[in-house]
């Protein structure tokens, strides 16, 4: 599997923000979000070619019981089950990060992180026609959404740029069916501290109206928008 970093830190993002874990970052995606904050997992994929027993090796190498496998998108990696299966043997908890475009497929999870895609992460101009197309076609999956729900406890974490994006994110819940408001996280799109902020303020409010959880990015607002973090 082509690998963009393994490290140790804090999660930075969801339920579990603050919890010292293990990451794997895969390298490449079957999407191109326009705002994405690791291209080097996605629209420019790079890493080195890693076995999985290489791969689980270097994860449990590090002292935290929580491993987050995320990208990019974790499961368009060969090995990406074998790799959740030793985990789970070895007895870590594990958190997928995942768009939900492709099915869990019976891979071992805790936590399913779940972001499924607006309309705001379409890819502009820097990519083809046929990139964009793409994009829109598989950015949302309901079915594949609903899936992942019934798998494995699950967060819906949607990245926000604007009060707009709250009218499909609302007709996405009703999509998928029946979804407890205390699994719905809105975060702020953005890798500045300012831009955070600002866009926060009013997030958090909405958030407090309509019985969401507020998701913050600590790891931004701790370490910047850096590699390792």
């Amino acid at each position: 599997m082509r690998v963009a970093e393994i490290f140790h830190s804090i999660q930075g993002e969801g339920r579990l923000a603050g919890m010292p874990s293990a990451f794997l970052r895969i390298s490449g995606c079957n999407l191109r979000c326009n705002w994405c904050d690791t291209p080097y997992a996605s629209w420019n994929p790079e890493g080195e070619d890693l076995a999985p027993d290489t791969v689980l090796r270097k994860l449990l190498a590090y002292p935290s019981r929580h491993v987050v496998l995320t990208g990019g998108e974790p499961m368009v990696a060969k090995g990406i089950h074998e790799v959740a299966a030793g985990l789970r043997s070895a007895g870590r908890h594990l958190t997928i990060e995942t768009a939900a475009t492709l099915p869990p497929e019976g891979i071992a999870c805790d936590l399913a992180s779940l972001s499924p895609k607006l309309a705001n992460s379409r890819p502009d101009h820097r990519f083809s026609a046929a990139w964009r197309e793409r994009h829109d076609r598989d950015r949302l999956r309901p079915e594949v959404i609903r899936a992942w729900m019934e798998h494995a406890d699950h967060q819906l974490k949607f990245v926000v740029t604007d009060p707009g994006d709250i009218a499909e994110i609302d007709a996405l819940l009703a999509a998928i069916g029946p979804v407890e408001a205390k699994n719905v996280m809105l975060m702020p799109e953005g890798t500045r501290a300012d831009l955070l902020h600002d866009r926060g303020v009013w997030l958090a409010r909405l958030c407090a109206e309509r019985g969401f959880r507020f998701c913050p990015r600590l790891h931004i607002e701790l370490f910047g928008n850096t590699r390792g973090t």
